[in-house]
């Protein structure tokens, strides 16, 4: 069973993550901030990051550049509410970019993908 952390500033998005990805036999382990992240990555190993960009008065680009750095096997898939953010040049160090929403599936195919997973979604 794959692990995933998730990060993301929004409760409502954290719990909707945690329950969909947990149906489809993942852990997953959340956090609201980047210190808060830092900290779940220290304690436990992940197999995956979805990581939002816009964590409030924090920066997910500079985190994704520190895990990155600090773990470069560590694949880091960026979920975010703007998709202008494809353009910048720390977003390609993701290893995947969905645009977040309500619907999951396009975040569940890119997991897989990530993860090296065939997928059969409709």
């Amino acid at each position: 069973m794959a692990r995933l952390l998730v990060i993301d500033d929004e409760a409502n998005i954290r719990l909707l993550y945690a329950q969909e990805l947990g149906d489809e036999g993942y852990e997953v382990v959340t956090a609201a901030t980047v210190n808060e992240a830092l900290q779940r990555l220290d304690e436990q190993s992940f197999d995956l990051v979805v990581l939002d960009i816009k964590l409030k008065s924090e920066s997910g680009l500079d985190l994704l550049q520190q895990i990155v750095r600090e773990r470069h096997n560590l694949p880091v898939i960026l979920c975010s509410a703007f998709s202008c953010y494809k353009d910048d040049f720390s977003a390609w160090l993701a290893d995947g970019y969905v645009v977040k929403s309500s619907n999951i599936e396009e975040l569940k195919v890119e997991i897989d993908k990530v993860l090296g997973k065939k997928t059969h979604r409709g």
